[in-house]
């Protein structure tokens, strides 16, 4: 088995694990294979990879769409580390607005699969980072929404305090706004 997969504290949330095989000339993993996924509760179709290139500090999201395109997103960092945030938008989920973050990197080699009805953001923590991620739904500009990074009704804990935030991210509301 190429992955192990690992559910975290908020249902639905996935720390996937690939199996990294070393010799002299370098390393090979597979980032993702359907069957797998199938298989540990991943039951999806992929539809659009992004990729993103960031430096130090900067800080994207929090971003979401709502139904019917809502997104699910497998997450992957290929270059430097980003501290990687999921929050539940879910209405009426246990962990309604909670979060869940986590270090992610080219090092670790970690994939993070966040399910429809969360928003999504991250940070970079190195001097540039290089982030790519599938989603379950195609990017729909009339659907797409965002909750302020620093809202203190979610309260996440960001790594670092001076950060790079875009004109776009800085007038997002606040939930509930």
């Amino acid at each position: 088995m190429p992955f192990s997969f690992r559910h975290l504290p908020i249902e639905g949330l996935v720390l996937v694990e690939p199996r990294i095989f070393v010799d002299e000339r370098g390393s090979f993993l597979e980032s993702y294979k359907e069957s797998e996924f199938r298989a540990n509760g991943i039951d999806v179709r992929f539809v659009q990879d992004n990729h993103s290139i960031s430096r130090y500090g900067v800080l994207r999201g929090l971003h979401f769409q709502f139904a019917p395109h809502e997104q699910g997103k497998l997450v992957r960092v290929i270059e430097g580390s980003v501290w990687d945030v999921a929050v539940d938008l879910r209405k009426g989920s246990k962990s309604y607005l909670k979060w869940f973050g986590l270090e992610l990197s080219a090092q670790n080699s970690l994939l993070f699969y966040i399910p429809p009805g969360f928003a999504h953001g991250f940070m970079t923590l190195s001097d540039s980072a290089q982030l790519q991620y599938k989603c379950t739904a195609e990017y729909d500009k009339a659907s797409e929404k965002g909750i302020r990074w620093d809202d203190p009704r979610i309260g996440i804990s960001w790594p670092i305090k001076e950060v790079l935030v875009s004109k776009r991210d800085s007038a997002l509301p606040y939930w509930g706004e």
